[in-house]
């Protein structure tokens, strides 16, 4: 069995062509600003395979869902590319948007208050599992240690 997580089996597909291809393409796209989150990024470069570490792998992506849970509710510019009727459909979609705004903002508000709550909630359960985690690790090394001393005074009786 191979370490690679799919294989290529294709008659006439050079794999190494077709994967060096894509990292040139991810590249390309992280440099152009594609991938706006820059831990993003890192994840696809780190390949979340490579992370073994189960802590830092939670703390990874803890972070990146509190970094990612709120939507942009900010204004953004209408723009047509096509230039035929472009100022009129830029027009019209500034009226639709300007009849619009009001109830999406209130969604978008609604959903980033959401989005905050379970983000919340998340991070919470992770460090009261943490937290417990933690005290049963000092007491088995209490009773570790309770158990070396029994141990040491019924060999000296």
């Amino acid at each position: 069995m191979s370490d690679t997580m799919f294989e290529v089996n294709a008659p006439g597909v050079d794999v190494e062509q077709l994967v060096a291809e894509i990292r040139a393409a991810a590249e390309k796209k992280m440099a152009e600003g594609v991938y706006a989150d820059a831990r993003i990024a890192r994840a696809e470069r780190l390949n979340l395979g490579n992370l073994r570490d189960a802590d830092e792998f939670l703390n990874f992506y803890l972070k990146c869902l509190r970094d990612a849970a709120f939507v942009d509710i900010s204004d953004f510019p209408i723009r047509e590319r096509r230039r035929f009727l472009g100022p009129a459909l830029v027009a019209l979609k500034k009226v639709i948007w300007g009849l619009l705004k009001f109830y999406t903002y209130r969604l978008w508000s609604q959903q980033n208050q959401v989005n905050g709550l379970l983000v919340t909630a998340v991070e919470g359960v992770d460090q009261k599992y943490a937290a417990k985690l933690q005290e049963l690790e000092r007491r088995v090394q209490t009773l570790e240690k309770q158990l070396a001393t029994d141990s040491q005074a019924g060999k000296g009786a």
